[in-house]
């Protein structure tokens, strides 16, 4: 193994060897194709070969590979692949300007595997965790008709979208979170530290306390006694609900129904998930995918357990020849006017065009209530942390109010 210090470049690689078994090394060389030739030289497949980075303080922790670095990745391969580049170059190059190590490392290994006589699309399925089915489909649909290029810029089109759908959710439920988790650390800091200190003073009065500031004393007392019961409970609760939504089917399915229900949140999650529902009808159904195999997909996209089951709903009536409007109409889960857009652009033939048109009208409505939401909580965190705090300031005062009215 070579020295990172040695003034040849210096290589790191993983591969298979001859019995099958995954090995990994560092090795010298000119090149990576140079390091390429003497590893298949000494009975080894490589799968990887990178520039050898010596590992510092803030390199040691390599960062993950995210959605919106597929999205990335998509894009560039289509611009690649149009500018007539072939397609293994094009992940070479890809990969020699990714700026994380496992973006890289996974983008070698799919040019491994289509090195080795695979399609990409089957290549793309050997990494589940970054390529879903509806990834793999699309790509091998354009593998198949030959129009990858605009495939792959649908996909990243479609990627991109859904993400910033995401990205907008997650701050939806960020803020409420954002507000507990604020309140309930300013709650205990003030019964922890600030109310023992009223307390002391209070036993020198020899007089009975007010009801309020009693109970104010005997949360302090509490949250003293038991804190780590407090914050072992609430971190129980929160694993517990996650973990029941991924065991068991009817827990999700209550929790996702209640989700679209809650006041300000709830018609923010129910635009998003019909945004979403438009946004991969309409890229599969233009990839050129048939409409029941399509709804298929887009069920399994949903991220909605309420409209997962209202999606396949609407595949088993269009599967018996029912018009898709018609079938969307009946499980009173879509607005009319996604219903009445969709229902145009069947009868016009233009459905892929339609659905793009309602997901971006949806993908709209989310970011302006996304950001109603924002400027209204803002406000509601000052009120709420200002009760909170006045409440048990009037109940530490309220004693020392009552002495001096004897006074």
């Amino acid at each position: 193994m070579a020295e990172a210090t040695s003034s040849v470049p210096v290589f790191d690689y993983t591969g298979v060897n001859a019995n099958g078994e995954r090995v990994k090394g560092r090795i010298e060389g000119d090149s990576v194709t140079s390091v390429r030739v003497v590893l298949r030289k000494q009975g080894i497949r490589p799968t990887s070969v990178r520039p050898y980075k010596p590992m510092t303080l803030f390199s040691s922790r390599q960062k993950p590979v995210k959605p919106v670095d597929i999205a990335i990745v998509s894009r560039q391969l289509a611009t690649m692949l149009g500018a007539g580049v072939p397609l293994v170059q094009s992940l070479d190059v890809i990969a020699r300007g990714a700026d994380k190590k496992k973006l890289a490392e996974l983008l070698d290994a799919i040019r491994s595997s289509i090195e080795g006589g695979r399609t990409l699309a089957e290549s793309l399925a050997e990494h589940p965790k970054h390529f879903d089915d509806l990834y793999v489909n699309l790509v091998a649909a354009g593998e198949q008709s030959g129009s990858l290029e605009s495939l792959l810029q649908r996909i990243a089109t479609y990627k991109e979208k859904t993400e910033a759908i995401k990205a907008k959710i997650r701050k939806t439920m960020y803020y409420p979170s954002a507000i507990i988790i604020v309140a309930i650390i300013v709650t205990g800091i003030l019964l922890y530290f600030v109310v023992p200190q009223f307390q002391s003073l209070f036993n020198s009065f020899g007089a009975r306390l007010p009801a309020f500031t009693r109970l104010v004393i005997g949360l302090s007392h509490d949250v003293q006694s038991y804190w780590y019961l407090f914050i072992g409970a609430f971190a129980g609760l929160i694993t517990s609900v996650g973990w029941a939504r991924k065991r068991f089917y009817g827990f999700r399915y209550r929790t996702d129904q209640l989700l679209l229900k809650i006041p300000l949140i709830g018609p923010i999650l129910y635009k998003a998930a019909v945004a979403r529902f438009a946004r991969t009808l309409s890229t599969l159904f233009a990839a050129g995918v048939p409409l029941v195999d399509a709804l298929e997909s887009v069920a399994g996209a949903a991220g909605n357990l309420i409209f997962n089951e209202a999606t396949l709903h609407i595949r088993d009536q269009v599967t018996t020849g029912q018009q898709l409007q018609r079938a969307m109409n009946e499980t009173r889960m879509f607005p009319n006017m996604a219903v009445q857009m969709i229902a145009i652009g069947e009868e016009a033939g233009s459905l892929d065009g339609m659905c793009a048109k309602v997901a971006d009208f949806y993908e709209e409505e989310v970011d302006n209530k996304v950001d109603s939401l924002s400027s209204l909580l803002e406000p509601f965190i000052t009120i709420l942390i200002g009760i909170i705090v006045g409440g048990i300031v009037v109940a530490m005062y309220l004693p020392i109010f009552q002495l001096g009215s004897v006074v």
